[in-house]
């Protein structure tokens, strides 16, 4: 259903999965459903994958004058936690660190307004029904799920 739901249109599907093994192409295909997502609720992507001291963030965008950190969380099957609980408060710390890396390295004013946002994508109730095109997709956006405060 993952891929069904990405479509053609250019999303790189078969590169982002090239070689990976099933969770890595799982959370790869869940990063472009996002993205996908993000795009037509309009945000502007700037930027995904980025790789820092602290680690990685999946999804960076615009959303008119905020600056938006997404952290995207996939799963297969409905027995997994909901995305929100899925980021603690030790990965909620390193993704701020990452943010504010992130922004040093863009030369991005210190007042700039951020958010930090969790996407969780639970592909297909049967298992791997997501990956092979069957069962449904459920995206759940938490806007603000956590603040730098």
């Amino acid at each position: 259903m993952l891929k069904r739901f990405l479509g053609k249109g250019g999303t790189g599907l078969a590169e982002a999965s090239k070689g990976l093994n099933k969770k890595a192409e799982l959370g790869r295909l869940g990063e472009l459903a996002a993205e996908k997502y993000l795009k037509k609720k309009g945000y502007r992507i700037l930027e995904r994958n980025f790789n820092g001291r602290f680690g990685e963030l999946d999804i960076i965008a615009r959303k008119g004058e905020t600056l938006v950190f997404v952290e995207v969380k996939t799963r297969s099957g409905s027995g997994y936690a909901a995305a929100k609980e899925a980021v603690d408060s030790r990965k909620a710390a390193r993704i701020i660190k990452a943010a504010c890396e992130y922004m040093q390295r863009k030369g991005l004013p210190e007042d700039t307004r951020v958010r930090f946002d969790v996407i969780g994508i639970t592909a297909g109730a049967g298992g791997e029904a997501g990956l092979s095109g069957s069962g449904e997709i459920i995206i759940e956006q938490i806007e603000a799920a956590f603040d730098a405060g």
